[in-house]
């Protein structure tokens, strides 16, 4: 019963796609010119901010689009990695789900924001995992994290957020979970999970299994059926390995009460991956995972070190959970990025 409880009640499940694609049609149907109106009230509000909250505000939005002034957009499909499709500079009226850049979520994720904008307005949008340096200025879900100060082309948005950005209200204590090290993943392709695969596949320790359809490892190695997520949540280490950018799990991981386990991220989305403090925020390993066994171990002898990365986790997750100033900060990072090419 409380399994049922916090699947229908408590949302203990990943991200629901029918009530998302139900509030992108309705967006559609929204005279854009209400949204227009409602930037400029917006911006009125974030002048009457207190300096602390401004501060904060400031501080993504210029984590988000580092970007300089006096930028030019340019098209750059001779310089994308192979097989990706042909990405052009458009104006925002040419932003529809007709001709869309990416795929749904994707569209709806930016019109959410661009609506607030002029329709003459010219950008560039790469849909998709973006974990490779671009030559010119683009709105993306990810990049690969910068070093401090760095300039960065890829100017980030909450994009895919129905599958990437879902928290959760975790019902087992940590003292109820289990002392295991668990991880889902597609593995075929991606040398850091395979890596990861052979080496722990056999160990007591792990509960692993390669979720890849095409993958090409033995059957014992393959998840016959799904695992869902509240049964993830009976463990108390997981392992959020990268993929192609970031690991996709790491955001509802940070919400519950159990750890994230994981080398130190190369890429970074909207949940600024490149500000998580080791072993504050998450347990850091070697990308190795050489040390992953004495870690765990370091943790299970002191729990009450593990908990406090919990509180830490969630503090850091509680930030990005109130939908007025996330809407603020989206809108105020496209605003940069408009700016910064002479269009505002």
């Amino acid at each position: 019963m409380k399994r049922l409880f916090y699947i229908l009640f408590r949302g203990v499940h990943m991200n629901l796609r029918f009530p998302y694609m139900v509030h992108g049609l309705l967006m559609l149907i929204t005279p854009k010119c209400l949204y227009r109106h409602k930037r400029k009230l917006m911006l009125k509000h974030y002048e009457t901010l207190d300096g602390k909250e401004k501060e904060y505000i400031d501080h993504r939005v210029n984590y988000y689009c580092k970007i300089p002034d006096n930028i030019v957009l340019a098209d750059i499909n001779e310089q994308l990695p192979n097989g990706k499709a042909p990405y052009q500079v458009k104006e925002l009226r040419e932003h529809t789900l007709r001709h869309k850049t990416g795929n749904t979520v994707y569209f709806f994720d930016t019109y959410e924001y661009t609506r607030y904008f002029p329709q003459h307005i010219k950008w560039l949008q790469i849909a998709g995992d973006v974990f490779y340096k671009l030559p010119a200025p683009a709105i993306t879900k990810s990049r690969l994290i910068p070093a401090k100060e760095e300039y960065a082309n890829e100017v980030i948005i909450n994009q895919d957020k129905v599958r990437h950005f879902c928290f959760i209200h975790d019902p087992i204590t940590w003292e109820e979970k289990k002392a295991r090290v668990l991880f889902r993943g597609a593995c075929h392709g991606k040398p850091r999970r395979e890596l990861f695969l052979q080496k722990f596949i056999h160990h007591p320790l792990f509960d692993i299994k390669d979720t890849a359809k095409d993958s090409s490892n033995p059957p014992e190695w393959q998840q016959k059926k799904e695992l869902s997520l509240y049964d993830h949540l009976e463990y108390r280490y997981i392992i959020a390995l990268e993929g192609n950018d970031v690991a996709s799990n790491l955001k509802w991981v940070m919400s519950s009460n159990s750890i994230a386990v994981m080398p130190r991220p190369t890429c970074e989305t909207w949940l600024m991956e490149g500000e998580l403090i080791p072993n504050y925020h998450y347990i850091e390993i070697r990308e190795d995972y050489e040390d992953l066994i004495e870690r765990i171990s370091y943790y299970e002898a002191h729990p009450e070190e593990a908990k406090e990365i919990v509180q830490h986790a969630h503090e850091w997750c509680s930030q990005f959970q109130d939908k007025d100033r996330e809407d603020m900060i989206s809108v105020l990072v496209l605003q940069k990025y408009f700016k910064a090419s002479g269009q505002l």
